[in-house]
């Protein structure tokens, strides 16, 4: 639940930082662009915290929460990456980081579920500590192409300038 609160705070300030921004200066974009790399980080570093500190607790997960958190997310999840698919490149790392927020929470829902079942099916703590992993690994590379995206932008306006 944790994670999940984190998760659902970084949904709110990116949305929230990309509305506000839609309107700035190509410059001020890209700053913000490289901000939302950051804040994207959030989630995963949050989703591993957790599955680390139940490891270390040597705590099975309860399963079916687990699952039935993950599935009524997945399906708000999945509706918002539908939509932000469609406009994911038309205000460069803003949108991009719009869309990769959603679509790393719809990739992470179906992880959890997973781990949920296999949990039920296994009384064990690996699929937990699996999914944080792999949901840090995904949230830090949609960091890296936000920031990547946004340095290039931040480049172009500082070369039309000159």
């Amino acid at each position: 639940m944790f994670a999940d609160s984190i998760d659902f705070l970084e949904d709110a300030a990116v949305n929230g930082l990309i509305l506000f921004g839609l309107r700035w200066t190509t410059r001020a974009r890209a700053r913000l662009g490289m901000t939302l790399a950051v804040i994207l980080l959030l989630p995963g570093v949050a989703t591993l915290w957790t599955a680390w500190g139940a490891w270390r607790a040597d705590r099975v997960p309860a399963p079916i929460p687990l699952s039935i958190t993950g599935l009524g997310a997945l399906a708000v999840n999945f509706a918002c990456a539908w939509t932000l698919a469609k406009v994911r490149n038309a205000h460069g790392s803003l949108t991009k980081a719009a869309f990769l927020s959603a679509r790393n929470d719809v990739i992470a829902n179906i992880a959890i579920i997973t781990a949920g079942v296999l949990t039920a099916l296994s009384a064990s703590r690996w699929p937990d500590l699996i999914v944080g992993l792999g949901i840090f690994a995904m949230n830090l590379d949609a960091a890296r192409e936000v920031f990547t995206a946004a340095q290039s932008e931040h480049r172009g306006e500082f070369l039309g300038r000159l």
